[in-house]
């Protein structure tokens, strides 16, 4: 029998179960301690009060002979069309025409971010930002893919600029980014969808944070940028924005006039999800569609700037205590200096030593994440005073 040896390129476990595998042994050896926890990046305020009312009824409906549902449409590879619709409004709304068999729903951007692999042969080189978000690295070495970096840098602003002199097929893209916070305008994109086009390249382009961008110059999707459905597949999720974290659903937009070699990548992707995949279920779909209405979009703002508060508070305090930082305005997440040279994972056993607070060591996004360190919004007010308290007194000291 053979193993896929790729596993041995990948660290012993994953960056966020490392770091909660030490909170956990921080609190065995310091059992009156409570660590205030700003470093995954899950949602802490509850489902939207019509999309809770939306999930009701679709339980309803599930009591009930005349309108149970089984499997969806298509085995579910698409979605309820009440859903599909609602995706398209929400891009119509930026300027964006899509068909509904464009959109795929899924439990979540992180399953198509790696499944959409299938896609593709081993022998293509994947170009990965660094730093980014750690699993678009791994999925790819488990499948023994070469991985190249693009690398973003405080001279770049944290966003990566196309190298010709990289020969890359599938590029990850991710904006907001995940951990910077950087966003990319329309000109730097449009410079990675020129560059993918002249090589014939495919992007995957993560937007599982477009919701939080509040300035409308900026694009919310790639397909705002001329040429993009030519060489680019959009994942996006309710898990950041609606608060779907343990409800799990997201949806893919694969233009159907995406080809490579005389194969339509939607049409591959259609065919793998029937095989691979059961789809979402209706209560769930019931609940996102929700979550576009004008209420939901009213209620779901509410929460996010919720979110947008405690980015201020995190702001406020390495501003006063003289920490350079990104992030923070159009993302969840700010990306700080670790102070006096410390490493990430130093400054990580620092924090959480003297002032029980735990966030997420920038190397474990990449090389060029080291000497660096991430902090999220997604708490609540009150642990988010405390915890930037703890923070002022310990680096004042």
């Amino acid at each position: 029998m053979q193993i896929n040896e790729n596993f041995r390129n990948l660290h012993e476990s994953y960056l966020f179960s490392r770091i909660g595998e030490a909170v956990r042994a921080y609190e065995r050896e310091n059992p009156s301690k409570r660590p205030i926890r700003l470093s995954l990046g899950d949602v802490t305020r509850p489902l939207a009060p019509c999309v809770i009312e939306a999930m009701h009824g679709a339980v309803d409906d599930l009591s009930r002979a005349e309108t149970f549902r089984g499997y969806g449409p298509d085995a579910t590879v698409y979605g309820y069309d009440f859903l599909l619709d609602a995706v398209i409004s929400h891009y119509a709304k930026r300027g964006v025409t899509l068909s509904r068999g464009e959109i795929f729903i899924s439990d979540g951007a992180k399953s198509d971010l790696g499944n959409l692999l299938d896609l593709f042969e081993r022998d293509n080189t994947v170009l990965v930002p660094d730093p980014v978000y750690p699993a678009y690295t791994d999925a790819n070495l488990m499948a023994g893919r070469t991985v190249a970096y693009a690398a973003a840098t405080p001279e770049n602003g944290f966003l990566p600029v196309p190298d010709g002199s990289v020969a890359a097929d599938i590029i990850y893209l991710c904006s907001p980014n995940n951990p910077t916070g950087a966003v990319f305008d329309r000109a730097r994109l449009q410079a990675w969808v020129d560059y993918a086009n002249e090589r014939g390249a495919v992007i995957l382009f993560d937007a599982a944070y477009e919701m939080f961008i509040s300035d409308d110059s900026l694009p919310h999707s790639i397909f705002e940028i001329e040429g993009a459905r030519e060489c680019a597949v959009e994942i996006c999720s309710f898990s950041k924005t609606a608060g779907f974290t343990g409800v799990r659903c997201g949806y893919t937009v694969v233009p159907s006039c995406l080809t490579r070699r005389g194969f339509e990548l939607g049409r591959m992707w259609r065919r793998r999800q029937t095989t691979k995949f059961n789809g979402v279920s209706y209560v769930t779909q019931r609940g996102a569609a929700a979550a576009f209405s004008a209420r939901g979009e009213r209620e779901i703002a509410e929460n996010i700037a919720y979110y947008r508060e405690n980015a201020r508070m995190i702001s406020e305090a390495l501003s006063a205590c003289g920490i350079g930082y990104v992030g923070g305005v159009h993302s969840p997440y700010l990306w700080m200096r670790c102070p006096h040279g410390m490493t990430s994972w130093e400054f990580f056993d620092y924090l959480l030593e003297h002032a029980e607070v735990v966030g997420t060591p920038g190397s474990g996004f990449g090389a060029n994440g080291e000497g660096y360190f991430r902090l999220t919004a997604f708490s609540s007010h009150e642990e988010t005073a405390v915890a930037m308290q703890r923070l002022t007194e310990l680096l004042r000291r």
